[in-house]
């Protein structure tokens, strides 16, 4: 009876250590993948992280980049509006000049043209007769070159002026010669070959010159006033 109950314990003995055997199995492969399935978590979350830090690198990356393009693009910006304003200055610098020189040269031409239609205020002579010598060739041939007896004094101051009516005045420095003091001498010659000694021909040149330029006598006057010359 003794050895029934040993083998009986024997028996009972060896099954529970095969179901203690079984069971440590199974919770040390429980054990086992748990701590897998623990590992796989860990690198999925070491990727996640890694992911996400180069991610948060591209992005800081783009951003410094954003930011040097757009410091670029200010400086460029800047370059041209300073360039724009400068041609504008210049533009407008160069129209304010030229405005200036047609104004100018509007304002000599209407004073020109006053001089030259200014009348003669002084005295009037009545008839050439009330002059002499070569003044009264001057007078007469005046108006045969129809021009009205009024701009004879104007021609009168003129001439008196250049060369005091001498038909042999000459300038030492120039070598204009002459009543009308032509310079050069021989553009008178157009008017007759006997211009050097003959009064008559160096008045028609010089009458011919000053309608051809100023229009009349007082036309010449007033340029001769304004200037020192005709």
């Amino acid at each position: 009876m003794s050895r029934l109950w040993s083998r009986f314990g024997i028996r009972a003995l060896a099954l529970a250590l095969l179901a203690s055997g079984i069971g440590g199995g199974y919770y040390l492969a429980q054990d086992q993948e748990t701590q897998q399935q623990g590992i796989s978590a860990q690198l999925a979350a070491d990727a996640d992280q890694d992911e996400i830090e180069y991610v948060k690198e591209r992005h800081r990356e783009h951003m410094i980049a954003t930011a040097h393009q757009r410091e670029a693009q200010r400086i460029a910006a800047e370059k041209a509006a300073a360039a724009a304003k400068a041609e504008a200055e210049r533009a407008k610098k160069a129209a304010e000049a030229a405005s200036r020189k047609k104004r100018e040269e509007q304002e000599e031409k209407e004073q020109e043209n006053n001089t030259a239609t200014k009348p003669y205020t002084g005295p009037i002579p009545t008839s050439c007769n009330q002059y002499s010598g070569n003044r009264k060739i001057g007078c007469a041939i005046m108006l045969q070159s129809g021009f009205k007896l009024d701009q004879f004094p104007c021609l009168d101051k003129l001439w008196t002026k250049e060369s005091g009516w001498n038909h042999k005045a000459r300038n030492p420095s120039s070598g204009a010669y002459g009543i009308a003091q032509a310079l050069p001498a021989g553009k008178m010659s157009s008017a007759g070959d006997d211009w050097e000694t003959n009064p008559a021909t160096q008045i028609k040149w010089g009458l011919g010159y000053i309608k051809g330029r100023y229009g009349d006598p007082c036309g010449a006057w007033a340029h001769s006033q304004d200037v020192g010359w005709y």
